[in-house]
């Protein structure tokens, strides 16, 4: 199958989060894999809910390994214009959910995996990573490393997301934030009698708003940021509202102290709400340009990408995403290895009605991550 086809095969399986029901699209990949001689193994960290991995034995040299997830986010509200799970193709554009984020990525590095594997047998040392979850906070990631601890070392990771294949070498953190408010509950008509929760909340969001972080702005990912993603309060428009919560996004750059952070968010809420939850803490992932795999991946998208019309720059300057990834999860329990974000999706299209992916970007990274496989496989 070629990774055009698998691509549109991977469109036509709904895997929406929520409710995600990955289960049909790992199994498949994983009954693709097998047939190629790769182990397989799946975990479900909820029903219907399943992440694959897949590796070739290769005892004498770390794997190299490809990380990417088979959820895509919800339709939305606004229309499409196209089947969004036909994979229609209108010139260079493949149109489909989870087309740019990140099914084209997926389908590419397994097209790649499996022709690498065929050549050259017993010497390709791949593992490969598909996780569940991962749009609603890694959820799949998260539980694979509850469960096992860790995973084996792996020399070199590549995060298949959407960069449009330039190859960056550095991604933002996260932190999710629950924040509440509390006041005492009164008629409607009688607001003085009760405590407004939403004045609260208002009050600490106009503070947060404002709030700046002391640190240097990163030269590839700039400065952290907060947002404020989602308000729930009151019950009735008669009733002064005696909750309210809120929740807080916060990208962060390398270096910064999450606890640190959430102090200052703590501080900034002042005495009008609290952190009544921390939903998700993943750091930020950054490695070194100079090192000798990075510049390998380097050496290989420079004439992919200089053979692209109009291209604004060379593969070989430094590039970082706002977006976090799995691999804020997985890094760690992978030994650390170096990593970089390389996939053919476009940034700009992510989660919009009507996504797409070019089809020149989806073929060009299956040579691509071919040929990383190839470097690494034979030193």
């Amino acid at each position: 199958m070629d990774v055009i086809s698998l691509t549109r095969r991977l469109l036509a399986i709904k895997t929406m989060n929520p409710p995600g029901q990955e289960r049909a699209c790992a199994r498949f990949l994983g009954r693709l894999l097998e047939k190629a001689g790769f182990k397989i193994w799946y975990w479900d960290f909820a029903e219907g809910r399943t992440g694959l991995i897949a590796w070739t034995k290769r005892p004498e040299r770390h794997h190299i390994c490809f990380l990417g997830h088979l959820d895509t986010v919800p339709l939305g509200t606004t229309p499409w214009s196209r089947d969004p799970f036909s994979g229609r193709i209108e010139g260079d554009k493949l149109y489909g959910l989870g087309a740019a984020d990140m099914k084209a990525g997926v389908a590419a590095f397994v097209s790649a995996a499996v022709r690498a594997r065929r050549a050259i047998q017993g010497h390709a040392g791949i593992m490969l990573i598909l996780t569940a979850g991962e749009e609603t906070g890694c959820e799949g990631a998260t539980f694979l490393v509850h469960i096992l601890g860790g995973l084996p070392p792996v020399g070199a990771l590549i995060v298949a997301e959407p960069t449009a294949n330039y190859p960056c070498t550095a991604h933002k953190g996260v932190i999710w934030l629950e924040a509440s408010a509390s006041g005492v509950a009164a008629h409607g008509s009688a607001p003085h009698h009760g405590v407004n929760a939403i004045y609260k909340a208002i009050q600490a969001i106009a503070r947060l708003q404002n709030m700046t972080f002391a640190t240097p702005s990163h030269p590839l990912l700039g400065m952290p940021t907060i947002n404020i993603g989602t308000i729930t309060a009151g019950t009735a428009v008669n009733i002064v509202p005696e909750n309210a919560m809120f929740t807080i996004d916060i990208r962060t750059i390398p270096g910064q102290s999450h606890s640190a952070v959430c102090r200052q968010v703590e501080d900034c809420l002042g005495t009008e709400a609290r952190i009544s939850k921390r939903r998700l803490d993943c750091p930020a992932i950054e490695s070194d340009p100079s090192h000798p795999w990075i510049q390998d991946v380097f050496a290989v998208m420079e004439p992919i990408l200089a053979a692209r019309p109009a291209c604004p720059s060379s593969a070989r300057e430094p590039h970082g995403m706002a977006y976090f990834t799995d691999a804020s999860v997985l890094r760690a329990a992978l030994g650390n290895p170096p990593a970089i974000i390389l996939g053919p999706g476009d940034p700009a299209q992510v989660h919009k009605p009507d996504e797409f992916c070019l089809a020149s970007n989806i073929e060009a990274a299956e040579r691509a991550y071919y040929q990383i496989i190839m470097k690494w496989s034979r030193p």
